[in-house]
């Protein structure tokens, strides 16, 4: 499931969650390699592999890398720190919160140095991971004269040319790492190769032993620091799903079928296998009655009440254009919220009213459309808070990158087929 969510410094950030059939036994988020990207090898086959262990993997890409937003030239490894505490944010806001985190490389000093501040963590899970993130001023050590002098330089990392800049290595070098890997409150396991050329096995053993107990260490025997082999791949993800059991499995049944006010199973509505996965990767909507137009929708373990009015029917739910309007508004107050909050603004309480109307399309601004009618929404937002006129508007700016809105208004591709019913 292709998703976007706002990154540190507010740019939509490219994500993929890979969920397993039915609830799933714990979320993880999976950080990929320094200048890599969410599809690298290690980060698709390991999250694959994961679902089938009934692990939910949501991973990202790093803002200005992959198909995410940003600058990567602005970024460094605070910033990165700070997408990784986002993108757990979205998490914890749209489904269950991760009780693993997973880094690959430079990820994984990012999830290292990050776990401290995702309160769910209950598992730290590292890949050929650097015990120092200035490790990786080596890929670019011919270039640190220019760097200090000219301030930047473009160098070639992975075949492709990136611009670095001097703030990037200062913000490297005053990294406490070793300080966070004592205080982490969490367990860990440390996955190397002995024969990486990239990121050498010492920087495994410097984690291991600066970190306390619980901790285990997995030697990831021939395998490549990109974790290229497939088969490599698969054994990290069989060792980190037995592992992670112990400490980051939450334990929850799958969500069982509700019952109504007069005690029917709504079992016998609903295919039970739909409500089961009714856990955020699906919505399952069924006549529910006793209304001619009611619907009962089950939505991300919740479930709703939708009717037309009166005089179509009892008005015994809101109407589905509600739930439209009710979708962009959540989108665009939660994401206010969270780039409030990312750039510690003082914004009290967000609200949004929204309403809907058919206009002619030749007074519509914005449309490109010229003839007929169109769909129009208006959106009012209502912010509390002490906030001065340039944050107001940088929050107007940013409630038009809220995902739900972005889906409005770009090509919608929806494709109907009919579903066997069980009886």
């Amino acid at each position: 499931m292709k998703i976007e969510f706002p990154g540190s410094n507010g740019s939509m950030l490219a994500a993929r969650l890979d969920l397993p059939d039915g609830t799933p036994s714990a979320f993880a988020l999976f950080a990929h390699c320094f200048t890599c990207s969410k599809d690298s090898f290690a980060a698709s086959r390991i999250s694959k592999a994961l679902v089938d262990y009934g692990i939910a993997v949501l991973r990202f890409d790093f803002t200005g890398l992959g198909g995410s937003d940003g600058d990567f030239s602005n970024t460094n490894f605070s910033s990165n720190i700070d997408d990784v505490v986002a993108a757990t944010e979205y998490l914890g806001t749209n489904y269950r919160a991760p009780t693993i985190l997973i880094g690959h490389s430079l990820g994984g000093a990012a999830v290292l140095a990050a776990a401290h501040r995702v309160p769910s963590t209950r598992a730290v899970v590292t890949l050929g991971s650097p015990s120092d993130p200035a490790h990786i001023t080596n890929l670019f050590a011919h270039a640190s004269a220019e760097i200090a002098t000219a301030g930047e330089a473009m160098v070639q990392l992975g075949g492709r040319e990136f611009r670095i800049r001097k703030q990037l290595l200062d913000d490297i070098a005053a990294q406490p790492q070793s300080a966070r890997l004592r205080d982490l409150d969490a367990a860990l396991l440390v996955m190397h190769s002995p024969i990486d050329q990239t990121v050498g096995v010492d920087n495994a053993r410097e984690i291991f032993e600066t970190a306390k107990h619980p901790k285990s260490f997995v030697a990831l025997d021939g395998a490549d620091h990109l974790l290229s082999n497939r088969d490599d791949a698969a054994f990290a993800a069989s060792m980190i799903a037995a592992w992670s059991a112990r400490y980051a499995f939450d334990g929850a049944a799958a969500p069982q079928p509700t019952k109504s006010d007069t005690g029917t199973n709504t079992a016998a509505v609903v295919n039970p296998s739909a409500v089961v996965t009714a856990d955020g990767s699906s919505v399952i909507v069924t006549e529910s009655g006793p209304a001619r137009y009611e619907q009962r929708v089950f939505a991300s373990g919740h479930e709703l009440i939708s009717d037309e009015p009166a005089p179509l029917s009892e008005n015994h739910g809101a109407a589905p254009y509600d739930f439209v309007l009710a979708g962009l508004g959540s989108c665009t107050s939660i994401t206010i919220r969270m780039y409030a909050d990312r750039k510690k603004m003082p914004l009290k309480s967000v609200s949004v009213r929204l309403t809907r109307e058919r206009i002619d399309a030749a007074t519509c601004e914005h449309c490109t459309s010229t003839e007929g009618m169109v769909e129009h929404f208006t959106r009012e937002l209502t912010f509390e808070g002490e906030l001065t006129d340039e944050q107001r508007a940088s929050l107007l700016v940013i409630a038009d990158k809220c995902p739900v809105h972005r889906s409005l208004e770009g090509e919608i591709s929806i494709t109907t087929t009919e579903r066997s019913s069980v009886h």
